[in-house]
């Protein structure tokens, strides 16, 4: 059974900061690009990819979050992990972890088959 937990979401004022953290069950770790999506708390617009780790450990970031946001992940404890600095309203949403075999090198959401019940962020003042 293939599960994804996610955790460490929680409210923080603009430019704090919070980790992510999600530990994946049931898949090969190494055999599996891994990547974060959000989907905006008003529920506006679709599930957004916002980094991604692949199976080469190469790592691309949205536009939106690029210099701010670091993928990273911890094979031991099979644990991904994102990084958020200098967080802004704008990151506000429920983030998901995602993941799917092989190699991978688009943030769209279709490829991926895989996924976490998703963790809340909250940024406000």
């Amino acid at each position: 059974q293939v599960r994804l937990v996610e955790s460490g979401g929680g409210s923080v004022q603009p430019g704090g900061s919070l980790r992510l953290s999600c530990v994946v069950s049931g898949i090969t770790f190494h055999d599996h690009s891994l990547a974060w999506f959000r989907h905006p708390l008003q529920n506006e617009g679709e599930r957004e990819g916002v980094a991604l780790l692949n199976t080469d450990d190469d790592t691309k970031y949205s536009d939106s979050v690029k210099g701010r946001f670091t993928i990273s992940k911890d094979y031991a404890k099979k644990t991904l992990y994102l990084q958020m600095n200098s967080l802004k309203p704008g990151d506000s949403a429920v983030y998901y972890c995602a993941a799917k075999a092989g190699g991978q090198w688009s943030l769209d959401k279709k490829w991926f088959n895989y996924w976490g019940q998703g963790t809340q962020v909250t940024v406000s003042s």
